[in-house]
């Protein structure tokens, strides 16, 4: 049975809490203006925005779905507060709470169109917050992250460090109570495993394509990433790469003397990737390149081996291609909460790109380790970087 399952929220951190979940859900924003909203309570305020939001999306459905409507309203001595908008107001916010505790309520509205059924129910968490200093909520405020969300704070953001206790539901602080919606959808007859094998296959069409590059680090990682590259070839000369997506990363190989051709099995990515690499990049797959046997120098593949579900075909290709002394340079360990395959179920086998699998699958191909080296990620909310692993195989 084909499920539509629709997020009726512009929250990324909703949207983060179901992919980590093993949900892809279609985002449909509602529009519904919160300020204009009112209720006897806070936690009747929540639900009754909840229910606002996912009915103003089923109304302009032309199918059938399923559809989630959620909001979060913090209550603090009784009163509902929503997103601060201003410095000013996050500051002052601050100084209410601080070292005191709130309840965070969020609305949850389940509508079944098919079923014709409407699920409205509300969880509450208690929240203890941190005694913050004047110079902490300052700091914290110049950030920008407490002026765009529900009661001024994030437990997984920037904020996290303040919140010092919850009483109840984790994932109801972030934006949605994963084990209250499982009931709901149980209700209307969906089950929990029913949706994670009701995801399409995610496709690196126009909509990804359009933003890719702003969205994974811009210039500064494709430098990053080139760099560590380069590094681990043995000198500038005519490199494959592999799943060569906007050709962002093939440019900065191309900038440090290399010859770049590059495949990919994506025709959205491709247009980008030829306007940077002009002539050079072609659409294959990379368990399957039209290159000759022991034809190349280098092969290199950047964020592609945790997105297979098995690498091994493409390290068999990768081993065909290679001449004798030839090497293979790739990404490896991005972590599961950090790489992009997040439409990827919680019952996937091991992960394609780690270091140990890799290692065994190279050399059952006659391919060895020997070579490694990192680069930083840009700076993320939590004010750290990544750091991702290159390393390096030879054909023997």
């Amino acid at each position: 049975m084909s499920i539509r399952f629709v997020l009726a929220s512009a929250s990324p951190a909703r949207l983060k809490t179901l992919r980590s979940a093993g949900i892809e859900p279609e985002v449909i924003v509602s529009g519904v203006y919160e300020d204009d909203v009112t209720a006897e309570s806070p936690g009747e305020l929540a639900r009754l925005l909840a229910t606002l939001k996912a009915r103003a999306v089923v109304a302009n459905l032309t199918d059938h779905a399923t559809v989630l409507g959620c909001d979060s309203v913090l209550e603090f001595d009784g009163q509902p507060y929503g997103k601060p908008e201003t410095p000013e107001v996050a500051r002052e916010r601050w100084k209410m709470m601080r070292g005191r505790s709130g309840v965070l309520h969020t609305g949850h509205c389940l509508i079944d169109t098919s079923g014709k059924q409407e699920l409205r129910e509300l969880s509450s968490t208690k929240v203890q917050f941190a005694d913050l200093t004047d110079d902490e909520i300052d700091a914290y405020v110049a950030t920008g992250e407490p002026l765009v969300v529900a009661g001024a704070f994030t437990v997984d953001g920037l904020g996290g460090p303040f919140v010092t206790a919850i009483e109840g539901d984790y994932h109801n602080v972030v934006g949605l109570s994963l084990p209250l919606l499982r009931r709901m959808l149980a209700e209307v007859g969906v089950s929990w495993p029913a949706l994670w094998k009701a995801q399409k296959p995610f496709t690196y069409d126009e909509s990804v394509a359009s933003t890719y590059d702003e969205t994974r680090g811009g210039e500064p990682r494709a430098q990053g990433a080139a760099a560590a590259v380069d590094s681990l070839l043995e000198s500038p000369g005519r490199v494959v790469e592999l799943a060569v997506g906007t050709g962002i990363v093939g440019a900065e190989l191309v900038a440090l003397g290399n010859l770049v051709h590059g495949f990919d099995l994506s025709t959205a990515m491709l247009e980008r990737a030829k306007v940077r690499l002009p002539g050079h990049v072609a659409a294959a797959d990379a368990a399957r390149l039209p290159v000759a046997d022991r034809r190349c120098d280098a092969v290199v593949a950047v964020w592609l081996l945790h997105l297979l579900d098995d690498s091994e075909p493409v390290i068999a290709e990768v081993a065909r291609v290679l001449r004798t002394g030839g090497v293979f340079v790739t990404t490896t360990e991005k972590t599961d909460a950090s790489r992009y395959a997040d439409t990827r179920g919680p019952n996937d086998t091991r992960s394609q790109d780690s270091l140990a699998h890799l290692t065994a699958l190279a050399a059952r191909h006659g391919l060895v380790l020997d070579g490694a080296t990192t680069f930083p990620g840009p700076v993320r909310n939590t004010g750290n970087a990544p750091t991702y692993p290159v390393v390096r195989f030879r054909r023997r």
